[in-house]
């Protein structure tokens, strides 16, 4: 299926590694140029070498925090200028699960760690949608896609479940005021996801569990898994990179303000 892709131009925040990576790298590999977007300098030059090499597109590093609307004005006006406009931006930057200190039981709650997780998840999706939506409404074509989380539809992580929550919101809203210069705006819900941190973080809990990691990834993941024991498994990187990709295509037209759950079909909870 040829997904309409190929000379668009995109930015992808968290583009240095995990879901981002995984999301810049299969829209480069479907002939878009693509500016990713973290804190860290080194490691997004190291990546960008790496998905050039692989997807023989443009792969433009841009260090910028998205805590700050100086650094996201200049890093989406510099984006659009390099790569000669823009069409697509995922919003994929985020700490996993969010702060240590915000996400346990209201009495240990840091104020300023639960307020900086809103500002980088929420806030951050805010200004870099805001800043791009000018250069989309000028292609008279857009697609924004906001990387969520299941732990929205679960209580007990307040700050990860809560940022999660307001994004979807943040993704109607916008879809609503946006659809009329056409531009669509999606959510992925990813769940327990496989990237590069999954080996270390399995190893870890093998230990504690005196098992295999195999087996270690088996008993967390299984009990929520609709698969059955033989093909339990954690969703890949890559696998929600693929709902991404489509939502930023010319295809999916007629999706717009909605959510996409990529979590392999765990959980019970019936959403109307």
């Amino acid at each position: 299926m040829d997904l309409g892709l190929h000379g668009k131009h995109a930015i992808v925040t968290g583009g240095s590694r995990g879901i981002g990576k995984a999301i810049a790298r299969e829209l480069a590999r479907e002939g878009v140029d693509v500016a990713i977007v973290a804190r860290n300098k080194a490691d997004l030059e190291a990546t960008a070498r790496e998905l050039a090499a692989e997807t023989n597109r443009r792969i433009l590093p841009l260090a910028a925090d998205v805590t700050s609307k100086e650094q996201v004005d200049r890093m989406v006006a510099e984006a659009a200028q390099q790569l000669g406009g823009l069409h697509i931006l995922v919003n994929s930057g985020s700490a996993p699960g969010g702060s240590a200190t915000a996400i346990g039981p209201i009495d240990t709650i840091v104020d300023e760690d639960l307020l900086q997780d809103f500002n980088v998840k929420y806030v951050g999706a805010l200004r870099c949608s805001r800043a791009v939506i000018p250069f989309m409404k000028k292609e008279g074509w857009g697609r924004i896609i906001n990387i969520s989380g299941a732990n929205a539809r679960n209580a007990g992580n307040l700050s990860g479940g809560a940022r999660n929550a307001s994004l979807v919101h943040l993704t109607k809203t916008l879809a609503v005021q946006m659809g009329r210069h056409g531009i669509t705006v999606n959510c992925i819900h990813p769940g327990t996801t496989r990237t590069e941190r999954t080996p270390s973080l399995l190893a870890a809990r093998a230990t504690q569990l005196g098992v295999s990691p195999e087996e270690a990834e088996r008993q967390d993941f299984l009990p929520d898994s609709p698969r059955g024991n033989a093909i339990c498994r954690m969703v890949d990187a890559s696998e929600v990179a693929f709902v991404t990709v489509f939502l930023a295509s010319e295809k999916a037209w007629a999706v717009s303000g909605e959510l996409v759950a990529a979590t392999g079909g765990a959980g019970r909870t019936v959403h109307y």
